[in-house]
């Protein structure tokens, strides 16, 4: 029963996606026997689930606006609050992984990075809420260690209606998270093909590179054991003297072997 429920949530329209946030939150918090409020707790995702990485953590209100919050590529800044207001909150990470482009998408374009999830929740059990920063600083993820491609990567943010927004990166790999949402980051499908076929021409470069020294030095060792063959020919044949030209040794023979003598040595 419960194999068949999890296999019809397989489908990317939002009100599955709903369904997906609602039964992982249950999942997380029925899996943690004691949960104690600035600790983050990963829980193993449910077997039809394999790949997902889920983790939840519950912090004080306080302790949210004086110290901030940070977890993996998640970091939340000092003075940052819940909306509405509550004493707790509790935070749902998650890291659709493989499972990412079977729950969202983005028309025309390619994820570089699983959909990351950043879902609090009201601790009393009043439904979801939002968390804003009221510094100067922004709630972010960080992609770095995902590739990317500079300038045409985008980063994108699925809110719970379905809404589909799309922003530019604060930095390298950084995206700004909003109240919250689950975030990727894509890029267009021709920046990706054009990508693709960069990475392969660095790598069919560095092949030819690699078979240009790899010849010249199967030419090298040829050209020595040639000179090597030639200079223990000459030393079977007839003994010579030989010289030395720069590192070679070649025969030499003298331009005279005999004195010449004159039949009549003696006049009469």
């Amino acid at each position: 029963m419960l194999n068949s429920w999890l296999w019809h949530l397989v489908d990317g329209s939002s009100s599955n996606r709903d369904s997906l946030d609602s039964f992982l939150y249950d999942y997380a918090f029925k899996n943690i026997k004691k949960l104690r409020s600035g600790e983050v707790y990963s829980v193993p995702p449910p077997a039809n689930f394999s790949g997902m990485e889920l983790a939840v953590a519950r912090v004080r209100t306080s302790s949210l606006w004086r110290k901030g919050l940070s977890h993996g590529p998640l970091s939340i800044p000092p003075k940052t609050l819940p909306w509405p207001f509550t004493k707790r909150v509790n935070v749902v990470y998650q890291n659709l992984d493989n499972w990412s482009s079977l729950y969202y998408n983005v028309p025309h374009h390619t994820f570089l990075a699983p959909v990351l999830g950043f879902l609090p929740y009201d601790s009393s059990g009043n439904g979801a809420i939002e968390i804003r920063a009221l510094g100067d600083e922004h709630l972010v993820l960080d992609f770095k260690r995902y590739e990317h491609v500079g300038e045409a990567a985008k980063c994108v943010r699925f809110d719970r209606n379905g809404t589909l927004e799309m922003s530019n990166m604060t930095r390298e790999g950084w995206c700004v998270v909003r109240g919250r949402g689950n975030f990727s980051l894509a890029v267009p499908n021709d920046g990706k093909r054009v990508w693709e076929w960069w990475k392969m021409g660095v790598v069919l470069g560095g092949f030819g590179v690699i078979l240009v020294v790899l010849g010249f030095l199967v030419w090298k060792k040829m050209r020595r054991r040639k000179m090597k063959g030639m200079e223990e020919e000459s030393e079977r044949s007839e003994g010579l003297e030989c010289v030395w030209n720069g590192r070679s040794r070649m025969p030499f023979a003298s331009a005279i072997r005999t004195q010449p003598v004159l039949e009549n040595s003696y006049l009469p």
